[in-house]
C-alpha cells in the first residue's frame, strides 16, 4: 500500500489557453482540487512554493483553507524554500495551519533551488553570514524552525505582562502536538538526505537530483533513499520515517489525455545544470495506456522504495481535468501495482 497524493506548482497565466488566469484562480482552484482529490480517495494535497513568480507562493493561508474545507486528506508543501523564511514566525503559521487541519499537515521544507530573481532571499531581509553560503543559511533556518516546533520554552517572560503568563520560559503559540514529526526535507543529493535523517526529518525526493553516479534517475533516487534510511537507523530514531517521491504520470484513457500527453510516451531522463557547478538529472514523465504504465512503473526502483507518491498535476488545465487525471491513476493503475 502507498499513500498517493498530488503536487501542484499552482501556475497561472492571463492567456486564453489557461484555465488558471490569475493568482486568485490558482488559490481557489487549489482548494477545489484538494476537496475533489479527497472525494476520490487520494491521500494528500501538496503545493510547491516559488517566489517572484506567477505560481503559488505564501503557503499557509492556502494550507489553512484546505485544512478547513477537507476532513481526511493530508495537506502539505513540497517544498518551502527556507532561505526566505523567518523560522519562528513560520513555526507559528505552521502550528495554526496544523490545528485548523486537525493534525494533517505534512510540511516539506528545503534549502531551495534556483529562483526567478538573483538572490531573492535578500529582498526578504536575509543574508548568509560571512564565510557561509545561502544553502548554509537555509539549513540554519530549518534547524531553528525544528527547535521551535519542539514546544519548549525559550523566551524570558515580561515581569509585568499584559496577560498572565504560565510559569517558566515561554514557547511559541499556537503549538501543535506532533507537528515536529511531520516535517520533511526536500533533498537534492545523497548528503542532504543523510543530513535530514540525522535531524529526524522525513524525506521528500523530487523529479530531479544531483547526478552523482551517471545511472538512471530512478536508480540514483533509490540509492538516495537507502542512504537516508541507513542514516536514520544509525541516528537511533525510534519511529519509522516516511519517504515520498514525485512523478509526472498520466494514464491515457480518453482523447483528452492523448491530446495533452500522448507525446510524452517516449519521455526519457534528462541532464542539466541547476547552477553553474551542479549537474543534475531530471526524471522522465510517464504517459501511456494503463497496462503500459503498470509495466513501466513496476520497474521504477525509487517508487518501489517510497511509501508516498506525489503526482505532479498540470493545474492550468483546470480542476475537472486534474481530478480526472488523479482518478485514472487511482482507478486503473494503483490497484494493479498493489498500491491500493
Amino acid at each position: 500500500m502507498k499513500k498517493i497524493g498530488f503536487l501542484s506548482f499552482g501556475h497561472w497565466a492571463p492567456s486564453p489557453q489557461s484555465k488558471t488566469r490569475s493568482a486568485g484562480d490558482a488559490l481557489l482552484q487549489s482548494i477545489d482540487l484538494a476537496v475533489a482529490a479527497e472525494e476520490l480517495g487520494a491521500d494528500g494535497a501538496y503545493f510547491r512554493v516559488h517566489h517572484f513568480a506567477r505560481q503559488l507562493a505564501s503557503p499557509f493561508p492556502l494550507l489553512a483553507a484546505v485544512g478547513a474545507k477537507t476532513k481526511t486528506i493530508e495537506t502539505g508543501t513540497a517544498v518551502i524554500d527556507m532561505r526566505y523564511e523567518n523560522p519562528l514566525y513560520m513555526a507559528e503559521d505552521a502550528g495554526a495551519a496544523d490545528l485548523i487541519a486537525g493534525g494533517r499537515l505534512q510540511l516539506g521544507i528545503s534549502r531551495g533551488s534556483p529562483e526567478q530573481v538573483i538572490d531573492g532571499w535578500r529582498y526578504f531581509g536575509y543574508q548568509p553570514q560571512d564565510g557561509s553560503s545561502d544553502a548554509d543559511m537555509g539549513r540554519g533556518h530549518a534547524e531553528v524552525f525544528l527547535e521551535a516546533l519542539k514546544g519548549e520554552g525559550f523566551a524570558q517572560p515580561n515581569p509585568r505582562p499584559m496577560f498572565p503568563n504560565p510559569p517558566g520560559l515561554l514557547r511559541l503559540e499556537p503549538y501543535s502536538e506532533g507537528l515536529r514529526e511531520r516535517i520533511w526535507w526536500g533533498a537534492g543529493s545523497n548528503a542532504t538526505a543523510i543530513w535530514a535523517a540525522k535531524l529526524g526529518m522525513n524525506l521528500q525526493s523530487s523529479t530531479l537530483k544531483d547526478d552523482e553516479t551517471g545511472e538512471p534517475f530512478h536508480v540514483q533516487q533509490a540509492a538516495q533513499i537507502r542512504a537516508y534510511r541507513e542514516a536514520w537507523k544509525a541516528a537511533g530514531h525510534t519511529r519509522t520515517p516516511r519517504v515520498s517521491v514525485s512523478r509526472s504520470i498520466f494514464a491515457l484513457v480518453d482523447d483528452r489525455d492523448r491530446a495533452y500527453f500522448g507525446g510524452d510516451a517516449r519521455s526519457q531522463d534528462q541532464i542539466g545544470y541547476i547552477d553553474a557547478n551542479t549537474r543534475a538529472i531530471f526524471g522522465r514523465s510517464y504517459a501511456g495506456e494503463p497496462d503500459v504504465l503498470v509495466k513501466q512503473l513496476a520497474a521504477d526502483e525509487a517508487i518501489a522504495a517510497a511509501d508516498t507518491l506525489l503526482l505532479t498535476v498540470p493545474n492550468q488545465l483546470g480542476v475537472d481535468y486534474n481530478a480526472h487525471a488523479i482518478e485514472s491513476i487511482l482507478k486503473f493503475v494503483a490497484p494493479e501495482l498493489g498500491w491500493r
